[in-house]
């Protein structure tokens, strides 16, 4: 059986250079994230997340916050990792920013550096948080200045310098209003104006996946026109997104009780979307109601 070595990404930078931002940006790209571990229990804990959980994206998060024997002892640490994963399997990436930027940064979000408490002023904090950072940052396999840099642009540094695709999920989920509608939804569509199989004895404890109910959904064909209007709308629009750096969308298509009129335009929607978008999204049907069949 072939082994799965996970990608380990380590992430590190001065505070208010962007660390806490890529982090969120290897979140949105699938990684399991763990900000300010102690060092000493980061090696378990990948362990037991890649052999308990299979999972083998991890991003591990370090900046000035953990103690300084900590900080010091990073390099055993990351020589450890590479002998337990290998060398292509860990990866250190650093942000940095002028310190001008910083200050700014700082002033404008109101927050306080870590180490201000103890080193008087906000230039004396940043001067000693680089000495601090030093066995981090001499290791650091990609340095991003994020200087000059939003935050749509660090993603796409973030992007480049790591091989990512630029993926965009979309999850099709059909409910039942009488249920309520999905919180998470991003897109609502109706489809409680359609004809109601579940006026038909014949057709009731049946759902929008069984082919009766296809053959009586054939004899209207609003049906279909409805689930082709929505079809062009999402062809037409969802590629925007990728675009705009979502990284996933939640269309929710419902009728009374989600078992036949939803279930049916949302599964055809589905089948058009894998056919007709191009490769960077990924499309998945789920049936919310399910468990009320």
């Amino acid at each position: 059986m072939t082994t799965l070595f996970p990608q380990i990404i380590i992430v590190s930078g001065r505070s208010g250079s962007g660390k806490t931002s890529v982090l969120n940006i290897l979140e949105d790209f699938g990684f399991y994230v763990i900000d300010n571990l102690p060092l000493s229990l980061a090696v378990d804990a990948i362990k037991r997340l890649t052999v308990d959980d299979s999972i083998h994206k991890i991003a591990l998060g370090i900046d000035s916050r953990l103690p300084q024997a900590d900080l010091a002892s990073f390099p055993s640490l990351h020589q450890r990792l590479k002998d337990e994963y290998g060398e292509r399997a860990v990866t250190v990436l650093y942000a940095i920013a002028e310190e001008r930027v910083l200050v700014a940064r700082f002033g404008s979000t109101r927050r306080v550096h870590p180490l201000l408490a103890t080193k008087g002023n906000l230039p004396n904090a940043i001067h000693s948080e680089i000495a601090l950072l030093e066995p981090i940052a001499s290791l650091a396999d990609i340095k991003i200045d994020t200087s000059l840099l939003n935050v749509h642009e660090l993603k796409e540094k973030v992007r480049d310098y790591l091989g990512f695709e630029n993926h965009i999920t979309v999850n099709l989920l059909s409910f039942g209003f009488k249920y309520g509608i999905p919180l998470d939804s991003d897109l609502v569509f109706d489809m409680r104006i359609l004809p109601n199989p579940h006026w038909h004895e014949q057709l009731r404890a049946l759902t929008g996946q069984d082919e009766p109910v296809k053959a009586f959904f054939a004899g209207f064909p609003e049906v279909d026109e409805m689930a082709d209007d929505i079809i062009a709308h999402l062809l037409k629009w969802l590629p925007h997104f990728v675009n705009n750096n979502r990284h996933s969308m939640t269309v929710a298509i419902g009728c009374t009780g989600g078992k036949h009129r939803s279930v049916y335009v949302s599964e055809k929607v589905g089948r058009a979307l894998e056919a007709g978008l191009p490769p960077q999204f990924l499309v998945r049907t789920k049936h919310r109601e399910k468990r009320h069949w």
